[in-house]
Parts: structure tokens; sequence; C-alpha cells
């Protein structure tokens, strides 16, 4: 199982700012409605990492957030059948990774981010990861830590 993950979201709807100012106390990431989104999200681990993504305006990696509430039912959901998790602000990368600079990494050609651009929870390997952060301006760490 992956430790982890990267996490889409309009900014203008719900944007990297919005969730640092939320604090500790991190906020739902709730209304995803793909079951592949979903069971990557029942998979996720207290403490797991995963950068916040940008789609739609942006297309940039430009944070890194942690996983601070397991799955459960997702409230705006009337049918029990999707979940959500709380998500927590780490750090902001030094330097935003756009979607372009991603896809022209040969190391990162095998990401679900390239291969399947659309998934708004998907696994990132360690080695991804490790990457990300280096094209990010943070000395690589693959451990589930701060960068």
């Amino acid at each position: 199982m992956p430790a982890y993950w990267l996490m889409k979201s309009e900014p203008d709807v719900f944007s990297w700012e919005m969730l640092k100012a939320r604090g500790k106390k991190g906020e739902v990431w709730d209304g995803v409605r793909n079951f592949q989104a979903r069971n990557n999200m029942k998979a996720m681990q207290l403490g797991d990492l995963a950068f916040f993504y940008h789609s739609n305006i942006g297309k940039e990696i430009v944070g890194i957030m942690e996983v601070a509430a397991l799955a459960r039912p997702d409230p705006k959901d009337d049918t029990g059948v999707w979940k959500c998790v709380d998500m927590r602000a780490v750090e902001p990368l030094p330097r935003s990774v756009p979607l372009t600079e991603i896809k022209d990494n040969p190391k990162l050609a095998k990401m679900v981010l390239v291969n399947n651009s659309r998934l708004s929870v998907q696994p990132v390997t360690a080695a991804e990861w490790a990457e990300v952060c280096r094209m990010g301006g943070f000395k690589a760490s693959t451990k589930k830590s701060k960068p």
C-alpha cells in the first residue's frame, strides 16, 4: 500500500491557501464521486503524505498535506457509498511543479497523473514522490514525515 498520494482540487473551489488557513484542524476532503478515488481514500493511513494539486486552473502541484483522519462516510452523500478523509497542510512547495514539467520528465512517465489525469485521488510511488519533491525545491525525502 503506498504511503504517498496526489489529491486534486480546483483552486477556485478549494485552494492550497484555504487548506493552510484551516491549520492543524485540517479539512474534510469530501465530494469525491469516483470509485477508484474512493478506494484510494479508504487505503490511506494516518500520517500518509499527499501532494496538493491545483486542477483546471494552474495544473500544478503546490503543496504537501497529510492524512489527519481516516476514511469515513461522506457527510454530503445520502447513499452511504462515498467516503471522505481529513487532510491537513504540511508545507508548500518552494516552487510549484506544473503538469507540463511532470509530463516532460522521463522519471515520471509512469505516474498516474500522466496516464490517468482525470483521477482525483491517486497513489504516488516513493520514487515519484522523491522526484517531484526535488523538482519543487525540496531535498528528496521518501519518509512519512515532513520533507
